[in-house]
């Protein structure tokens, strides 16, 4: 087994329950809801991404795991995409976990199985059919739409934290808007912040 990688970096997680904690970062390539090219956007099952995940470097298990090694300090690493879920398997999970002592996390639109990890955030997407059926976290970007309502989302995927992440875009600031009348309206949920970006990192 490899893995195609597009970037590995050691940050600070800046969404959901674990925002502030140090992380390495693992960026997958590849998604199944968007090429990653912009004249296919239009047509993508996600049209709203805003992460770079086309190219990336080859890695055995042993490279990946030696690469993730080099950063000092961070006990968390964080699998992303793209969609990690079509490259993430057990056998890089348990040797993270069982052997060097890591918390092993995926952030994943929930459409294929995952691994047994230590801690899932399911980002839905309208359109789509929701296979992780369980998560720590609910992470809605909104809104999507009558396609999928929080409502739609918490019936589909039972989680322990529920977040609402405003769309960026054009209507940014309506999006916010809307998302803070929501979770006044339902306290079940709260708002999330992409805090990283106001850190100024990754």
């Amino acid at each position: 087994m490899t893995y195609t990688v597009h970037e590995i970096f050691h940050t600070l997680q800046g969404e959901g329950a674990n925002s502030g904690r140090s992380a390495v970062f693992v960026r997958f390539a590849g998604c199944n809801l968007w090429s990653g090219r912009e004249q296919d956007r239009d047509t993508a099952t996600c049209r709203f991404c805003d992460t770079e995940f086309r190219k990336g470097a080859r890695y055995s298990l042993a490279e990946l795991i030696a690469e993730i090694l080099t950063f000092e300090g961070p006990k968390l690493v964080v699998f992303t995409g793209g969609e990690p879920a079509l490259q993430l398997d057990q056998p890089l999970v348990d040797e993270l976990h069982r052997c060097y002592g890591y918390e092993v996390a995926i952030e994943t639109n929930g459409t294929q199985a995952i691994p047994d990890v230590q801690w899932t955030c399911v980002s839905p997407k309208a359109g789509t059919q929701i296979v992780v059926r369980q998560a720590d976290e609910l992470k809605l970007v909104f809104p999507q739409g009558p396609g999928l309502t929080p409502e739609h989302a918490m019936s589909v995927i039972e989680a322990k934290h529920l977040w609402l992440s405003p769309m960026d875009g054009p209507q940014w600031a309506e999006n916010v808007k809307a998302a803070i009348d929501y979770v006044k309206s339902d306290s079940r949920w709260r708002l999330n912040i992409q805090a990283h970006k106001f850190w100024g990192i990754r």
